[in-house]
């Protein structure tokens, strides 16, 4: 993959946390992370916009149920590492 160099500009107190978070891996590549991940955020809530112009607001209902199928996905998850098991179903 191609790279190229750029100047930003950091406050000090976060580049010294963040160049403590990012020792082995190295600062280019903490911040190429952050950046992709910014990126898929506002990507990921451009999304949401575009679908709540589509079929309205998310109701209470739907939240709430979401959140249980979430955290019914996160125990199966727990249960197939602590298993052993790494393959999706």
């Amino acid at each position: 993959m191609a790279t190229k160099k750029v100047t930003v500009t950091i406050p000090e107190d976060l580049l010294d946390e963040i160049r403590a978070d990012a020792a082995e891996r190295g600062l280019s590549a903490y911040v190429a992370d952050a950046l992709r991940a910014k990126r898929d955020r506002d990507r990921l809530l451009e999304l949401v916009d575009w679908l709540q112009e589509e079929h309205g607001p998310v109701t209470e209902g739907e939240r709430v149920a979401a959140l249980h199928e979430l955290d019914d996905l996160d125990a199966e998850h727990d249960r197939r590492r602590a298993s052993g098991q790494h393959e999706a179903a």
